[in-house]
């Protein structure tokens, strides 16, 4: 069996920020796709904007951005930061209002709504790095504060991204975090290990939007003859994935012969921990256009 990662509220406050930057380092999500945070990351300037570039593997078929590399850029998190807290999220919404098929590089701009002592809202506009005026997509969401963080000692953590070659044959972003299909059409993530763990020990947001994006795909492009762009999307992290495997369920139903859409449910389930549902969502697919 998988080591279960420890949870960073177990640190004595004089360990705290080197745990952090241990199992920060150690997260696969923004490293491997690349995000570049001023507050957070070493290598990024502290006066620049929050980026990441758009590669083969965040588009579809037709060429259109996933909405998973969106969620996972701009983490919706009720704008509760790591540097005063162990903030988990709660609810992720996105609309994606331009599928982007000629934009190289994305620059994330957050606003931080309202912070309560425990729960705070958040809301991000996603737009084209090269071109600010235009805009790609609107995400909101909020969270919620699990634990504080010892006071002073955070600094910026060296955490360049994992240089990866961009190009058509790269793999799917759902095979680089372990994600697979078994021959009944079941999508599965494998036990929580370290490069899947938030902090606190508990699957994180990235893996779960890249297993629940594969998997609704998946279920809205077999009842469609066309292709599709996914335009909407809704999650609720209703509790910690602890343990795993976690198994995806989904559902989907189409009006799109009517020049309607795709809509697709999604609970995913901790096998490992008495098949707790732990995340919920729906996705929306319209007709890409060409």
């Amino acid at each position: 069996m998988t080591t279960r990662p420890g949870d960073l509220r177990d640190s004595d406050p004089e360990s705290y920020w080197n745990d952090f930057e241990r199992r920060w380092t150690g997260l696969l999500s923004y490293r491997y796709l690349g995000r570049s945070h001023r507050r957070f990351d070493r290598q990024a300037s502290e006066d620049g904007p929050d980026t990441m570039r758009l590669r083969h593997d965040m588009r579809n078929q037709t060429g259109g951005v996933m909405a998973a590399p969106l969620c996972i850029a701009a983490p919706e998190a009720g704008g509760f930061s790591d540097i005063d807290a162990v903030p988990n999220p709660v609810i992720a919404s996105l609309q994606i209002v331009d599928p982007a098929t000629d934009v190289a590089e994305i620059e994330i701009i957050r606003e931080q709504l309202r912070t309560g002592r425990t729960m705070g809202f958040s809301r991000t506009r996603i737009v084209d790095a090269n071109d600010p005026a235009r805009l790609l997509a609107i995400s909101e969401g909020m969270g919620v504060d699990i634990g504080p963080a010892p006071p002073g000692g955070f600094g910026a953590v060296d955490n360049p991204p994992i240089e990866v070659e961009d190009s058509p044959d790269m793999p799917p972003l759902h095979v680089v975090f372990g994600a697979w299909r078994d021959d009944r059409g079941t999508w599965s993530l494998p036990e929580l290990s370290d490069d899947l763990a938030s902090p606190d020990a508990a699957l994180h947001l990235g893996p779960i939007h890249v297993l629940a994006e594969a998997a609704a795909t998946d279920a809205a492009n077999r009842i469609s003859r066309e292709p599709l762009q996914i335009t909407g999307w809704h999650v609720m992290f209703m509790a910690r994935g602890k343990v795993g495997p976690f198994v995806m369920s989904c559902d989907a139903s189409s009006s799109i012969d009517r020049g309607g859409s795709v809509g697709v449910r999604w609970t995913l389930r901790d096998v490992g921990n008495d098949d707790r549902p732990v995340t919920a969502g729906t996705a929306l697919f319209r007709k890409a256009q060409r």
